[in-house]
């Protein structure tokens, strides 16, 4: 059976960033205009006053000191606190189509490879901007590629999900590449006056192309082995599905965007992450001993510390597992790829590392890598 390698990453990050003072500072303002708002309510017991965010809080809690997003203004109105991001015409490139086609060229021009080596696409993130045509296509258009192209959700795994796939149909022979992109506009379904998630979240776009592994001169890493799971769980959530346009006043319809049970999730993801995780490497004979670095899904310090321990048998060394989300904050499939695009150039051929993305479904994606 052939090979398949990741040839070249891309990744698009906004021009705009929020750094959690800015953050902060917007979210208490939106308290006090909430609270003298509900005043009455507050006072008679039909209602309780929404408590102040802290920069100290958003730290401990999550490790996230600053967030990129495609529209700063809009967050940071205190009346609105969401990304002001005008329906486009039909005839215009979308918001995810021109932020994964921008990580798309930086991956291709990464590979030194042009769109016409392209033969399929796929565009997967945890939240799509319209049910279809594909947004897929539509970056496979803008690209100039041929082949075809689509659509997959898997949330905060889709970027592992969508690269196993790819792996499969190159390996299967039906496709020789294939660009997975993963542009993520996680602004748009936060709720932003929400205290307990209001700073998890940022935008961005990941490109990764993957090729058989014939006659690669340049920089890559062989895939060696991939493996996907699914387990249903409401712990994480989202009912309103691809971007939201509008918000409610003051917050009505709070369970229709991104919801989470943070101590369940806690509790559940992190033992099922570790245990994937320790069988695949298990079943592939390759040992803890042998990986040099653990890139893995970017939502929370404390979670990714867990695992990298629990995994390596002991604390991780600095850059063995590189975090990026005091910088990105969570980008939900694009984290861990960041990482990987970021931090992947110093290992020499040989070097073994393992790619990992945990999310909603629940879902865990893991790719075990070794560089060529």
């Amino acid at each position: 059976m052939v090979g398949v390698s990741i040839t070249g990453t891309g990744v698009f990050t906004p021009s705009q960033s929020i750094s959690n003072d800015e953050l902060v500072a917007a979210f208490n303002t939106y308290v006090d205009l909430w609270n003298a708002e509900n005043a009455r309510a507050i006072e008679s017991g039909l209602a309780e006053a929404k408590q102040y965010s802290s920069t100290e809080f958003i730290v401990s809690a999550s490790g996230i000191e600053s967030r990129y997003v495609l529209d700063k203004a809009g967050v940071l109105d205190p009346s609105r606190m969401y990304p002001n991001l005008p329906a486009r015409a039909d005839d215009e490139p979308g918001y995810m189509a021109e932020i994964g086609l921008d990580a798309a060229q930086k991956a291709l021009s990464d590979a030194g490879r042009s769109a016409s080596d392209v033969d399929a696409v796929i565009c997967a993130a945890s939240n799509l901007e319209r049910a279809y045509p594909a947004v897929a296509v539509e970056i496979q258009q803008l690209l100039g590629a041929g082949g075809f192209a689509f659509d997959m959700n898997v949330a905060c795994s889709s970027a592992t999900f969508g690269i196993q796939a790819a792996a499969d149909m190159i390996r299967a022979g039906s496709i020789r590449s294939a660009l997975v992109i993963n542009p993520e506009i996680c602004s748009a379904h936060l709720e932003w006056r929400d205290r307990d998630c209001h700073f998890i979240f940022g935008d961005v776009a990941t490109a990764t192309l993957l090729e058989r592994d014939e006659g690669l001169n340049g920089s890559h890493y062989k895939v060696l082995s991939t493996r996907c799971a699914t387990l249903f769980s409401n712990n994480i959530r989202n009912n309103d599905g691809f971007l939201r346009r509008t918000h409610d006043k003051m917050g009505d319809h709070r369970d229709m965007q991104f919801m989470q049970n943070g101590r369940k999730v806690f509790k559940e993801v992190l033992p099922l992450v570790s245990a994937h995780i320790a069988d695949h490497l298990a079943d592939e004979g390759v040992a803890a001993t042998d990986l040099r670095r653990l890139w893995l899904h970017q939502a929370n310090k404390t979670m990714n510390d867990y695992i990298g321990k629990k995994v390596l048998g002991r604390q991780p060394e600095p850059m063995e597992q590189p975090n990026i989300l005091q910088d990105y904050a969570n980008t939900s499939s694009a984290g861990s790829m960041i990482a990987f695009s970021k931090y992947s150039d110093d290992l020499t051929p040989g070097d073994k590392g393992l790619i990992c993305s945990f999310g909603a479904g629940y879902s865990v994606g893991s790719v075990i890598v070794e560089r060529g």
